[in-house]
């Protein structure tokens, strides 16, 4: 697959070995075309930090699961993993708990990226506030064209080396698996069953927001998994569909 080769390229050149190889993100750049936000408006966004880095985001399930991509927990130890939650900033504030175990989807294909889903349960609970809520799952597909949300701490601009502190978000419309997969967009059959797009011109979620919440109707629809560049025309962001994985995370929260 062309992408695999082009992104963990330009990865490679842009952070060196500043990057955890098992925590490569599949996205290449930042949140395209983003606004500095607070974590009161996205209280379900969390960072996971890899060795006091943040290398992904995530969603706030329950007070003591964290919802991630699995291409973020490749070849890590719980030993290092930390997830910051209730901060506008990953770097700083809110609550840093140690990570107890995770569970990577068991059908994840890091070459296809289906099935690209994870949960985190975390050593102690988190505290429910203004600034730390769980969010929803989907239980079906928003449809095309409805209006979402993606936040992260993502870089800026494309091949940055350093993360912005502040957390960003940025709107986007869905684009439903069908529509991605036609002749419409450039990805084709690559865009599996188990996946969902979002789309608007110039923006984009990117490096550094994997793992993320793609959120629309006040649930969570997708999770950030992979793409073509940051923002390229006809190369919609791809996410896991939460709705079609909904299952799996139920029950991988229960028994993680």
């Amino acid at each position: 697959m062309l992408k695999t080769v082009i992104l963990l390229a330009s990865l490679a050149c842009a952070f060196g070995a500043a990057v955890p190889e098992g925590m490569l993100p599949q996205l290449d750049g930042r949140i395209v075309g983003g606004v500095a936000t607070t974590i009161s408006a996205y209280p379900w966004q969390v960072s996971l930090q890899r060795s006091g880095s943040h290398s992904c985001g995530g969603s706030v399930y329950s007070p003591n699961v964290i919802v991630t991509a699995a291409h973020c927990l490749q070849s890590v130890s719980t030993t290092v993993l930390k997830v910051r939650a209730g901060s506008t900033t990953w770097n700083a504030g809110g609550t840093l708990v140690s990570v107890a175990a995770f569970k990577n989807h068991e059908g994840y294909n890091s070459w296809t990226m289906v099935n690209d889903i994870a949960v985190i349960r975390l050593s102690s609970s988190l505290t429910y506030g203004s600034t730390i809520k769980a969010i929803g799952l989907a239980t079906k597909a928003p449809a095309n064209g409805a209006a979402a949300v993606v936040s992260g701490w993502g870089t800026l601009q494309s091949g940055a080396a350093t993360l912005p502190t502040t957390l960003q978000y940025v709107d986007l419309k869905i684009v439903s698996q069908a529509e991605c997969a036609s002749s419409a967009y450039g990805y084709g059959s690559e865009v599996k069953p188990s996946m969902i797009c979002a789309y608007s011109a110039g923006k984009d979620s990117c490096q550094g927001d994997s793992g993320g919440p793609l959120v629309s109707g006040g649930v969570l629809v997708g999770v950030v998994s992979w793409g073509y560049g940051c923002a390229f025309a006809n190369y919609p962001g791809v996410y896991a569909d939460v709705a079609t994985l909904r299952s799996w995370v139920v029950n991988a929260a229960a028994s993680v």
